[in-house]
């Protein structure tokens, strides 16, 4: 396999670097200034609205940055967004960015409280020729497709918790796993939500990566 590049930019943002193409998943408000500096990217996928997956304020920065990206958005943000030119993403659909093929996985955010509704929330599987195939689920648990070599975990959440997190690692099986939406997790605190990973997801190649980190799979 050719190797896959990815950096972490901040909670649940990610660049993926892979079959000669450039994907940016989720700039939000927890991402440094950095995020929305970067340019070549062939496509900017959200998986949802909330503003730790989109910074409204930044974003149109990096719209201008990237003129000739893919922009690919779960249907609400799509009809929502008042900047960009927005192509909806949803369950099973697929879009080609270069060598990548770009597919919807679910519908909708995980509950975070019966009373308040939830949105949609696609997440996103990265699938390319030679490549390992990445999925990055958003806000959810619910749904886990077949085939994914990276596991991009949301670690903590209002939505989560640890019982769920390793249920989810278990059902979806990957090779290699490393930890996204994190920023709610204390430093000191962070070890006892990794322990549960590590410890019981049963993936060897379990990878701790910061906030800024970079690694090849």
């Amino acid at each position: 396999m050719v190797p896959m590049q990815i950096t972490r930019f901040g909670h649940a943002a990610l660049l993926v670097e892979a079959a000669d193409a450039r994907i940016l998943i989720d700039p939000g408000v927890f991402s440094s200034d950095e995020t929305f500096a970067l340019t070549s990217l062939d496509a900017i996928v959200l998986t949802h609205q909330h503003p730790d997956h989109i910074d409204v304020g930044r974003a149109p920065a990096l719209l201008a940055g990237n003129p000739d990206a893919v922009l690919l958005a779960d249907p609400e943000s799509a009809a929502s967004l008042e900047f960009g030119d927005w192509a909806e993403n949803a369950d099973g659909l697929e879009t080609v960015v270069k060598g990548i093929t770009i597919r919807g996985v679910g519908a909708r955010h995980a509950v975070i409280l019966p009373s308040i509704p939830r949105i949609s929330n696609v997440g996103v599987l990265l699938d390319a020729a030679d490549e390992p195939t990445l999925f990055h689920p958003g806000d959810t648990y619910e749904y886990e497709p077949q085939g994914v070599d990276v596991l991009a975990l949301p670690l903590s959440a209002p939505w989560a918790k640890a019982s769920e997190t390793v249920d989810f690692v278990q059902r979806v099986s990957p090779t290699t796993l490393f930890p996204i939406h994190d920023c709610t997790i204390s430093e000191a605190a962070y070890g006892i939500y990794w322990s549960q990973v590590e410890g019981h997801g049963g993936v060897d190649d379990a990878r701790k990566l910061g906030q800024s980190d970079t690694t090849t799979v």
